[in-house]
Order: C-alpha cells, then sequence, then structure tokens
C-alpha cells in the first residue's frame, strides 16, 4: 500500500480540500474554507495545516458562535451543496459554538465543527480553559456537542481518521441526515505524524440524489388533492434547497391551490 507520511491535522485539511459534491451533473466543491480563532488546543496542529494549505482558505472570526452562523447561511445559500469548516480553541472557544450547532441540526444544515480537545495522552493535566471535571478525565466540555451533532467523533488514534472522515462527509452530504458534524482531535493527536494510505487524499465526488416519490404515495396524495374542497399549498425550504421553485409554481398555477411558507423556506427566500 503506497502511503503518504502527514500529522493528522495535514490529513484531515488534505481530505477535505478534496471533497466534492455534485447534483444534476454540476460539480464544485464542498468546502470553501475554514472560519476560525486559534488557541490552545488547535493551534499547533491545524494552524500549522491551515498555514500549509493556502489553497484550503481560511478566514479568522471574532466570535465562534458567529463562524457557526456564517457557514450556515453559507450552506444554504448554496442550497446545502457546499459549507465551511469552523475550529476553536478548547473550553470556552469551543462552547461558543454550541448554540449555532443546535440551530443547523434543527434546520438541517451542513456545517462542519472541528473545537480543540484536550490531551489524549493526558500527560499535562489539568490544563487550562480544559474545564476539567474532578469526576472523571476522560471527557471534555467537547461531548457538550453530543445531543445538538448529526454525527459526533473524537480521534485518538491517528488511524481512526480513515475511517471516520467519510462518515463526516456521508452525514454532511445527506439531504435526510445533514445538519451539524463534531469532529474532535485532541491536540496532542493532531501533531501526530502517521502513515495515511495515498487514496485517501484522492479527489472524491459525493452525489446527492434527488430521490423520486413512490408512486402509489403519489396517486393517493393526487386523490387527496382533488377531494379537498380547499386544498392548501406548505411549503417549506427544501423547495428551496432542491431548487424546486419552478415546479412549484407551475403547480400552483395550473390548480390555483394557495401556498403558505414555512420559516426555512422564508428566510431562504429573503437571503
Amino acid at each position: 500500500m503506497n502511503t503518504k507520511k502527514l500529522t493528522v491535522a495535514q490529513a484531515t485539511i488534505e481530505f477535505l480540500k478534496n471533497q466534492y459534491s455534485e447534483r444534476d451533473g454540476i460539480e464544485q466543491p464542498f468546502f470553501a474554507g475554514c472560519f476560525g480563532i486559534f488557541g490552545h488546543g488547535n493551534l499547533a496542529g491545524f494552524g500549522q495545516a491551515l498555514q500549509q494549505n493556502p489553497d484550503f482558505r481560511y478566514f479568522l472570526v471574532r466570535n465562534e458562535q458567529a463562524a457557526v452562523h456564517t457557514a450556515v447561511g453559507y450552506a444554504k445559500m448554496k442550497n446545502r451543496l457546499s459549507t465551511f469548516v469552523c475550529t476553536s480553541s478548547i473550553g470556552p472557544g469551543a462552547t461558543n459554538m454550541i448554540t449555532a450547532a443546535a440551530g443547523a441540526t434543527i434546520n438541517r444544515i451542513p456545517v462542519l465543527l472541528m473545537p480543540g480537545d484536550i490531551f489524549a495522552k493526558r500527560i499535562v493535566a489539568p490544563v487550562l480553559q480544559q474545564l476539567e471535571s474532578a469526576v472523571s478525565q476522560d471527557f471534555s466540555v467537547n461531548d457538550c456537542f453530543k445531543p445538538v451533532s448529526k454525527y459526533w467523533d473524537r480521534i485518538n488514534r491517528p488511524e481512526q481518521l480513515i475511517t471516520s472522515l467519510p462518515e463526516v462527509m456521508r452525514v454532511l452530504t445527506s439531504p435526510a441526515d445533514t445538519g451539524a458534524v463534531t469532529l474532535c482531535i485532541p491536540q496532542d493527536v493532531q501533531a501526530e505524524a502517521f502513515d495515511f494510505p495515498v487514496e485517501m487524499f484522492e479527489k472524491r465526488v459525493w452525489h446527492v440524489a434527488r430521490p423520486r416519490p413512490d408512486v402509489s404515495a403519489l396517486l393517493r396524495a393526487v386523490e387527496w388533492i382533488r377531494s379537498s374542497k380547499k386544498p392548501m399549498v406548505i411549503a417549506g425550504g427544501g423547495v428551496i434547497y432542491s431548487e424546486a421553485e419552478k415546479a412549484l409554481a407551475t403547480f400552483v398555477h395550473q390548480t390555483g391551490i394557495p401556498v403558505g411558507e414555512t420559516l426555512p423556506e422564508r428566510f431562504a427566500t429573503v437571503q
């Protein structure tokens, strides 16, 4: 097997910048870059990796929650086919992202969070801003992301990255499963070198399918509409994300059925 020696942080960025999404034959990079604030927990690892990959653009933000909100807004404008990575230091820097992560998950908007994490080796403990617990040294504030993430993982060994990153992409590119994805990489593991398989860094295109409705369910819907005295269309954000605005407009113009909008669709339309 051909391998490439990289740190875990370098391998992560190398992998992410080679991920693409495709729908209706249109292909684009899935990640437009990275928002973040550096500090203890992500400087030596991700800081170096981003500096060495200027083609994966890094944008300094002033607040971690604002970074995630901005990434979510971008993902909405790109119809969930592209987004940003958001990285932070460990401790309060990481917890600042939790509220925005919850919003992304509730609204099924893809965003990748990479907060700094505790030392896997635990040689240096306690650590400033680690928010240590007297009960256990086996968890960090990043465990708070579990209930607001569609996928959550902690990389304690470099080889775990090989199977974790594809799962990260599977969730982010799934219209049904997408939301905030949290990848916690301890600060010492970020800087640990490993011989990764070169295939891991080849260009990978994730095809975003358009699931077709079940014929019998579609026929039932037609029958319900025909038998209804006052039918009404409730249009959600999926109309925008799937670029179905013209199809909806054609349908309502032909039938005269009124349309009501959910908040996600209204916000997407305004943006």
